[in-house]
């Protein structure tokens, strides 16, 4: 008897944790084509009024693409310095690897955005790099480098010393093992790290609506925060279209990558 009641109040902590998510999915994928959209989830009245609204506003598409220039260069630049910085990690022996390794991860989650955000808009100030995309980057790239390198050092740590060994004898370099050894075995890691920072990026309100100015440079995730009627409510007929868009570039990159490469958060090849 006690065994049926455990499964039955298991059963219904998972139908109700599935419930508490579901919801969100079926606003998001019915307001948008509902005419009278509110903050509830009822059958909608079907019209594709909103979707003309949320098209015809003049900055909505321009910062999607601002967002996806902020994040591309992002992810390729996490990954880039994150593959050289872990392979360097893993293959050196540096005194006090370790401890500089875990103090970086360390500093990047008790050190977050809110708290370094009057400094970095100094030296962003100071450089020039204020209202600028690539200054965006740059510091997202800074903040998301440390945890990228720690996650990163464990695939490359995977990768067999015998195989580098093996391309040494035939006379090749450090940077030809790096490019045609470690990192295409290491390429789980690295698909895991570009969706990361592509997503952290992404989702990034704080960063951007601190130093970028102009209205037209605006990524999506700041520019939502504009999406008002004239009494300053929020406006139900553009904001869920403009949700609706926002999520598809990520779920797209997410089903891409994870159908040719997958996702893991460990090495897979043991020596």
């Amino acid at each position: 008897m006690t065994y049926v009641v455990r499964r039955i109040g298991f059963y219904v902590l998972i139908c109700a944790i599935t419930f508490f998510f579901a919801v969100p999915m079926l606003w998001i994928a019915s307001a948008p084509f509902d005419k009278n959209p509110g903050l509830g989830v009822h059958w909608p009245d079907w019209t594709l009024d909103n979707v003309r609204k949320t098209l015809d506003h003049p900055y909505a598409l321009h910062s999607l693409v601002n967002s996806l220039l902020i994040c591309v260069a992002t992810a390729v630049a996490v990954t880039a310095f994150a593959a050289l910085a872990s392979y360097a990690l893993s293959r050196v022996r540096i005194p006090g690897r370790d401890a500089l390794l875990y103090g970086l991860l360390l500093l990047s989650s008790v050190v977050t955005g809110t708290a370094a955000m009057v400094p970095i808009f100094v030296m962003m100030f100071q450089l020039g790099l204020i209202d600028s995309r690539f200054g965006v980057a740059l510091v997202m790239t800074g903040g998301l480098l440390p945890a990228a390198i720690f996650i990163l050092k464990d695939f490359v740590d995977a990768v067999p010393k015998s195989y580098e060994e093996s391309a040494r004898v035939f006379g090749a370099s450090t940077g030809q093992i790096l490019r045609d050894v470690v990192l295409p075995v290491a390429r789980p890691g690295l698909a895991t790290i570009m969706v990361w920072a592509f997503v952290n990026a992404w989702g990034n309100f704080l960063v951007p609506f601190l130093l970028i100015r102009s209205i037209d440079k605006q990524p999506a995730a700041v520019l939502q925060q504009t999406f008002t009627d004239e009494g300053g409510s929020a406006n139900l007929s553009v904001i869920p279209v403009f949700a609706l868009l926002f999520s598809i570039p990520v779920v797209v990159l997410y089903l891409l990558v994870n159908s040719r490469y997958g996702f893991r958060f460990h090495g897979g090849i043991k020596s």
